[in-house]
């Protein structure tokens, strides 16, 4: 983990988000990585994003109201994990439940403690993530912080 951790943060400095979120899909099944911010209407704002496939990013996730995403049981705990949402009951009722099938985020926290986004591993099929591979999203959280584009931010 140090190495790829290592190697993350190098492109983080040299390439910024995209380039750190390349390196951390590379070592994951999941098809996508991505960083969302939280703006003022309170609509979480991809701003950052991986696709093992090389496709344009589904245009219907560049903004998705905090009431629809993942990204609120993610900043609900500080993280949240699914690799299978289709089965998960903490999900009930979800609009995308069963369609978002694997997700694993931790929530991004800004200088001052509040949540200001999310940095995540998704696909449309379910698949586990390593418990190393989240202990690496965990520290990659904290390294992308003061590289978020500034927002509003919630308190938790």
């Amino acid at each position: 983990m140090d190495r790829t951790f290592d190697a993350m943060t190098a492109a983080l400095e040299a390439g910024g988000l995209v380039a750190a979120l390349k390196v951390l899909n590379d070592r994951v099944v999941q098809r996508y990585s991505a960083v969302y911010r939280l703006t003022p209407d309170r609509r979480l704002e991809n701003v950052a994003f991986v696709d093992k496939l090389q496709m344009p990013y589904p245009e219907h996730l560049l903004a998705v109201p905090y009431g629809m995403s993942f990204c609120q049981f993610t900043f609900a705990d500080g993280e949240f994990r699914t690799s299978d949402s289709s089965m998960d009951r903490r999900l009930e009722g979800h609009p995308y439940k069963g369609l978002v099938n694997s997700y694993h985020a931790v929530s991004i926290v800004g200088d001052n403690g509040d949540i200001t986004g999310s940095v995540c591993h998704f696909d449309l099929d379910a698949a586990p993530l390593a418990d190393e591979d989240f202990k690496l999203l965990r520290s990659a959280a904290r390294a992308l912080s003061a590289y978020l584009p500034p927002s509003t931010s919630v308190t938790t």
